[in-house]
């Protein structure tokens, strides 16, 4: 018995050591866990200060903190999200002293994006949805830190942000890190940002590039610049206005070969001072890809473009690198695509691009909004309901010269609001807004639209427009937007345009409009392009970026 006894201990020690070696093991695997998990955590980069951080204000670490437990947010997003701020020193990203962030529109305009195509209303706030409004459309809103709801708003973007990345990317496509970097968080000098791209200092880098495929089209030419610089970049070309006639255009021939071998527009070395056809063949191609009319002229805007220094455009390379992080994927969507310094409207269906167009956009101090918004109705023969600002400060000056100035533009007064008149311009030949205008609304009061000025779609530079986008061939986009409406034939949509009288037309799935900002991009043939900075958003977006701002 005392055996028995005896062998039932001796199992019940052994057992009792196989479960506390068990319970070790468990317990150690717990603490690797969160060891592991705090390692996935970025450290704070206590670096960055107020004088070379990318925005102007900073959050108090606690209202993270609040945010998190007041909205339940799951350990793994509260991680991400304390990782996101901790690597820019809880600096803000979506939001400045002087309000929305590029990288806060552009994102926003992302996630309106896929709020319209997605199933889904993971990413929907009504809350977040309101205080977005009110910096979408007041550009001059200021932004206090301090306050809790501009707190909330800002860190609500980057919780919306991590999940967009979450629901959108596949596991490993894009790493915690560069997430992290998406939006810039530290002022670089112009070359060492590029080399750090390009070198193996930012090795998470090559996973993004591989699933954006016009970032990774900028990220392969970045390389070639940046080759160029080190190589000494190009020589400029001095600009002799004498040198544009036929005359003393030759003198000029050698040094633009030269300028433009190192590019690689001209092929083949080629020392002599003869215009050659295959110079003037080089030259169309640069005058193509930099916004020019490509006749092979040589002109005072071919000089200039072609003596801007290689080091600015590394850095318009890197600046727009960041803003085509934001396009929107359209894998089985489609979306029509402004861009304003190009001055041109691009239909995209399932990532095929359909047709182009020229347009005009907003002139200086009438400069058209980038934004996002659903063309969701076409109004044939309109009326144009003219603006509180053109009636006080054009239209009632010329009223007041000229007794008849209504008549004679077709104009009527139907009203009185806050002691102007409303005026509106009746459908017809004159009308402002042509024959057929398209809607999607939107806080700014802009749309696409007909013009019966035609002569200024000839233009290299077309910036006229209240804010609004003119439209060289409205009759191809009436087409395209009611295509899945067999009723709008070709023959019924001219009808309709020229019937005289205002006619609205619902459309049965509204399309996007993506209004955006690119002044550099690789186009559909794989050439680069270049274009001006026409309303200053480069100039601005390079003093946040760069220490040394070209």
């Amino acid at each position: 018995m005392q055996i028995v006894v005896w062998l039932f201990l001796l199992q019940m020690k052994y057992l009792l050591t196989i479960v506390a070696l068990y319970l070790m093991t468990i317990a150690c695997n717990s603490i690797n866990k969160e060891k592991k998990e705090e390692r996935k955590i970025t450290s704070r980069d206590y670096s960055i200060t107020a004088s070379i951080s990318y925005t102007d204000i900073f959050l108090d670490s606690m209202a993270v903190e609040k945010y998190l437990v007041t909205n339940s947010i799951s350990d793994t997003l509260s991680n991400r999200i304390r990782s996101f701020y901790n690597s820019r020193n809880f600096q803000f990203a979506w939001l400045s002293s002087d309000g929305l962030t590029e990288q806060g529109r552009s994102f926003w305009n992302l996630q309106q994006y896929y709020n319209t195509y997605s199933s889904d209303s993971l990413l929907y706030s009504k809350k977040l949805q309101k205080s977005m409004n009110a910096f979408v459309t007041d550009e001059q809103l200021t932004v206090n830190p301090t306050d809790s709801n501009t707190a909330n708003t800002e860190i609500a973007l980057t919780d919306h942000f991590i999940q967009y990345i979450l629901l959108n990317y596949k596991e490993g496509d894009i790493k915690r890190k560069e997430v992290e970097q998406f939006v810039p968080y530290k002022r670089k000098e112009i070359l060492y940002l590029a080399d750090s791209l390009l070198s193996k200092k930012h090795a998470d880098h090559k996973y993004y590039a591989d699933v954006n495929m016009p970032y990774k089209q900028l990220f392969i030419q970045l390389q070639k610049y940046y080759d160029i610089a080190k190589k000494g970049g190009w020589q400029p070309i001095p600009i002799n206005k004498q040198m544009f006639n036929k005359v003393t255009a030759n003198t000029m021939a050698a040094a633009i070969k030269s300028r433009l071998l190192v590019t690689g527009e001209l092929a083949a070395k080629d020392t002599t001072s003869l215009i050659t056809e295959p110079l003037k063949n080089a030259i169309k191609s640069f005058q193509s890809s930099h916004g020019i009319t490509p006749d092979g002229k040589i002109s005072q805007a071919l000089l200039n473009e072609m003596n801007v220094p290689v080091i600015k455009r590394i850095q318009q390379l890197l600046m727009n690198m960041g803003r085509m992080r934001w396009i929107p994927d359209i894998e089985e969507g489609n979306i029509i695509i402004v861009n304003i310094p190009e001055f041109k409207l691009h239909v995209f269906e399932a990532n095929k691009n359909l047709f182009d167009m020229n347009v005009v956009v907003g002139k200086e101090g009438h400069r058209t909004t980038v934004f996002i918004g659903n063309l969701d109705q076409v109004v044939f023969s309109p009326y144009w309901n003219v603006t509180a600002n053109i009636v006080q400060k054009e239209m009632l000056p010329s009223i007041q010269k000229n007794p008849n100035y209504l008549a004679e533009n077709n104009l009527e007064i139907t009203g009185q609001e806050d002691g102007l008149p409303i005026i509106r311009q009746l459908p017809g030949a004159k009308n402002s807004l042509g024959k057929v205008k398209f809607l999607f609304p939107n806080s700014f009061d802009i749309y696409l639209h007909d013009t019966p000025v035609k002569s200024l779609f000839n233009n290299d530079v077309r910036a006229f427009s209240h804010g609004c986008i003119r439209l060289a061939d409205p009759f191809a986009l009436a087409r395209y937007v009611l295509r899945k409406q067999p009723e709008w034939t070709p023959e019924n949509i001219t009808k309709a345009m020229n019937a005289g009288e205002e006619k609205a037309v619902k459309l049965k799935e509204p399309i996007p409009v993506l209004i955006t900002y690119f002044t550099a991009w690789v186009d559909k043939n794989g050439l680069l392009n270049f274009r001006n900075d026409i309303y200053g958003h480069d100039a601005m977006l390079a003093k946040k970026m760069f220490t040394n701002p070209q």
